[in-house]
């Protein structure tokens, strides 16, 4: 790794990955500083990208790091720690190493926080599980459970119910159904289940229903829960970037305006970090995107300082650049 780069893209996902090659190609020197914690790597497959239907996360991630790579641009393993403006750049200290960038791409991504069932965690991606579009088809036709615990859990529900004839709704500790809610879901032929949920029911290491409080075990096959998404940005405290809370109430992310701009000069973001629904194909287009817009700023800026250089080339500064160049006794200068 080197000490400076013209951008460092901090977040080794497929919308990191993306826009490190779209600038690689444009000759820029950049690295992904990679904490090597993707959010979907507990899914056996990605799904929904044309091209790549089902290819496991790690294999997808590890074809981008080699197309960054054959264009010569760097991917370095390393955690985060602090970032920090650094005159007109950055400084960011990755493992206790600092490296300087002119422009900062963040694709940190997001945590998903899940309520505090016993087993939602241990069972997340495999049979319990948050997207239809991600994991619908693989669990159609099968027994469904909804986890009322967010302000989308029905729409979550009618959105299952395309894939299952058999869909169960967990009142939980979500708000009470509204009239029209509860009609849509009787209307729809989802069943409601009143009762906190305290636990899966794992057999054999398969789940196999929902316990409640009073005991009850319904058979399931799948749970479903809406998770809390909230945008990794511990560390741009010093920047003053920090996230906010999405107008859905889903969670927090980082805003941005259509290009991938946040609101401090010379940083861009782009994938889960912005867009808390993104996809992986959606992911890596809005990375290449905001890596476009960079280019074009840094392109701006060099732009300007060649004009002025081209309109005053006998300048004091040039004047000691061409001095440092002469050997020996044959300098001079202003």
């Amino acid at each position: 790794m080197k000490d400076d780069y013209d951008v460092v893209v901090i977040g080794g996902g497929a919308a990191g990955l993306s826009g490190a090659l779209m600038l690689a190609r444009m000759r820029r020197s950049v690295v992904v500083l990679d904490a090597g914690r993707p959010r979907n790597a507990p899914a056996e497959g990605v799904h929904g990208l044309l091209a790549r239907e089902g290819t496991p996360p790690g294999e997808l991630l590890e074809r981008g790091r080699a197309e960054v790579r054959g264009y010569g641009g760097q991917v370095v393993g390393g955690e985060v720690t602090a970032v920090v403006r650094d005159g007109e750049g950055f400084t960011v200290t990755v493992d206790g190493r600092s490296v300087r960038a002119r422009r900062l791409l963040v694709t940190t991504g997001l945590v998903d926080e899940l309520p505090e069932v016993p087993g939602l965690r241990e069972r997340w991606g495999r049979d319990v599980i948050h997207c239809p579009y991600c994991h619908g088809w693989e669990v159609r036709d099968r027994a469904i459970g909804v986890l009322g615990t967010g302000p989308m859990a029905v729409h979550q529900a009618l959105l299952f119910r395309q894939l299952s004839a058999d869909v169960s709704y967990f009142a939980h500790t979500n708000s009470p159904l509204t009239a029209e809610q509860s009609e849509q879901l009787a209307a729809t032929g989802i069943r409601v289940v009143d009762g906190v949920v305290t636990a899966l029911h794992i057999v054999d290491d398969r789940l196999t229903g929902v316990r409640l409080s009073d005991g009850t075990v319904v058979a399931r096959d799948v749970v479903t829960v809406a998770s809390r998404m909230v945008a990794r940005a511990d560390f741009f405290d010093a920047l003053g970037l920090r996230p906010t809370e999405h107008p859905a109430g889903v969670g927090e992310y980082i805003p941005t305006d259509p290009t991938g701009r946040t609101d401090i000069p010379g940083v861009w973001a782009a994938g889960n970090v912005t867009d808390l629904m993104a996809q992986v194909g959606s992911a890596a287009a809005a990375g290449a995107a905001a890596a476009a817009q960079i280019n074009a700023d840094l392109v701006t800026e060099e732009t300007g300082r060649a004009v002025a250089a081209y309109r005053e080339p006998f300048s004091a500064a040039a004047e000691a650049q061409l001095c440092e160049a002469m050997p020996n006794d044959r300098r001079h200068g202003i």
